[in-house]
């Protein structure tokens, strides 16, 4: 049934479609799914080569067995402001924790960035963080490093000395200049292969469109970047629930 929980058949033919090397939206389009759903389905249960549906199933039926039996541990859990649906919020944590992880950050530091994302303080004290995610302070801890690693959050003190994590709104502008640069690095190693292979080779040529695609693509990225850095410092307009109107550097 679209929009109720995945059934051990539905498991089955995900399975089968994963064998077949069908994508994902192929195998929610043949069970009137969404893709979310099936993304995430696939990547909380061991990632496309690794899927098993049975394995899944009992997965799955452990975890709501455990959030039945932890429902009065996590009341302590902050509520959910502004009129939210406490469970619409978690279903869309596991979307954007999905999508974090297809990216190729480790689960855990997916859930701590997208706990941060989702907060409207954009920080978090390491306690909160354990109490929101029902992890341990070393999972957090580690998790933090990584993300401070790739230049992802930062940390400061706040009124009471308490270090707290911090997404603010220069991140996504920063993360996004580092992979422009990862993508101009790309373009400088391969060039430099043209000459150890010989010009006109059609290996060094391969090499040189890659040189030249890249060093286009991270132009690109850059001064897209710059003339739009504004928009991520947009703020709600005062007494509505929009964002005011953007207005990006043109110049």
């Amino acid at each position: 049934m679209p929009g109720g929980r995945l059934t051990q058949q539905e498991r089955q033919q995900i399975a089968l479609g994963l064998a077949d090397g069908l994508a994902y939206a192929e195998i929610a389009r043949r069970l009137d799914r969404p893709t979310s759903t099936i993304t995430r389905e696939v990547m909380r249960n061991g990632g496309p080569t690794a899927y098993r549906a049975d394995l899944a199933h009992r997965a799955t039926e452990r975890r709501a067995h455990r959030r039945r039996h932890t429902a009065p541990r996590e009341q302590g859990a902050p509520a959910q402001g502004h009129g939210r649906d406490s469970e619409a919020v978690r279903e869309y944590e596991e979307t954007f924790t999905t999508l974090f992880m297809q990216q190729g950050l480790p689960k855990m530091t997916s859930r701590v960035l997208t706990c941060l994302f989702t907060t409207d303080a954009g920080s978090l004290t390491a306690a909160e963080l354990v109490q929101r995610l029902q992890v341990s302070p070393a999972s957090v801890s580690k998790a933090v490093a990584a993300l401070e690693g790739l230049g992802l959050v930062r940390r400061e003190r706040d009124e009471r000395r308490r270090e707290r994590y911090v997404v603010d709104d220069d991140v996504w502008y920063r993360s996004t200049i580092a992979s422009a640069r990862g993508i101009a690095q790309v373009a400088e190693t391969a060039r430099q292969g043209v000459g150890v292979l010989g010009p006109g080779t059609p290996a060094a040529a391969r090499l040189e469109n890659i040189a030249r695609f890249s060093d286009f693509i991270s132009e690109s990225i850059l001064r897209a970047a710059e003339q739009v850095r504004d928009v991520l410092h947009t703020k709600p307009e005062a007494g509505s629930g929009a964002t005011a109107e953007p207005r990006p550097d043109r110049g």
